[in-house]
């Protein structure tokens, strides 16, 4: 199923992909398109967690149908999975919070934050650093998104934490996933952590050293 990608990263990697346990925290934009890429590169260790249920408005940029509009987006995101690839993906349709990040999360060697919220953020970013669990926090803002580890972060501020009506382009997100992943992956080859951002008005991946 993997074949390409096994000529592409070699046997060896492939089996670092596969091994590695990953907590997918949020299942929209991002978390579901990078759960689905992550899937679909040979990763077979993912736990995806969201409480949201499916709109009509997140159907240009998350991957799911018309059909599944007021599902929960974790269980039609592990379904789907599963008839395409028969990866069992451990879907959790809860809100994370700060009584219930050790039961979420505890078990992971990598957490992927992609949360739309700046108290589950925190909640995440906070937790890891705790349990020394390495974190990688993925976000978008207008034109302009960013792949930062932990140690590196910063919650953004609240301010904006309750505005639906943003503007967001399917072509930022997709851009922002496939960079976010191949960090992802060298992660697990290597254990090393690059943080980047990326512009869609330039076409700008830029590497961070802090």
């Amino acid at each position: 199923m993997f074949f390409h990608e096994q000529l592409y990263r070699s046997p060896e990697i492939m089996t670092k992909l596969k091994n590695l346990s990953i907590t997918i925290c949020g299942a929209g934009a991002l978390g579901a398109n990078i759960t689905e890429n992550l899937a679909r590169s040979g990763f077979n260790k993912l736990r995806v967690i969201d409480c949201d249920r499916i709109e009509e408005c997140n159907l240009s940029t998350q991957p799911y149908y018309r059909s599944d509009v007021g599902a929960f987006k974790v269980k039609i995101l592990t379904n789907s999975l599963y008839r395409a690839l028969g990866v069992k993906i451990d879907g959790q349709s809860q809100k994370l919070t700060e009584e219930n990040t050790g039961k979420l999360l505890g078990k992971s060697e990598l957490v992927i934050d992609t949360f739309d919220n700046s108290i589950s953020r925190s909640a995440v970013k906070d937790y890891c650093a705790d349990a020394n669990i390495s974190c990688l926090h993925v976000g978008l803002a207008s034109d302009y998104s960013e792949i930062i580890w932990n140690e590196n972060y910063r919650v953004p501020s609240p301010v904006n934490d309750d505005i639906c009506d943003y503007p967001l382009a399917r072509n930022l997100v997709m851009l922002t996933v496939a960079v976010a992943c191949e960090v992802v992956v060298n992660f697990a080859a290597t254990k090393q952590q690059d943080n980047f951002t990326v512009t869609l008005g330039d076409f700008a991946v830029r590497s961070i050293d802090f």
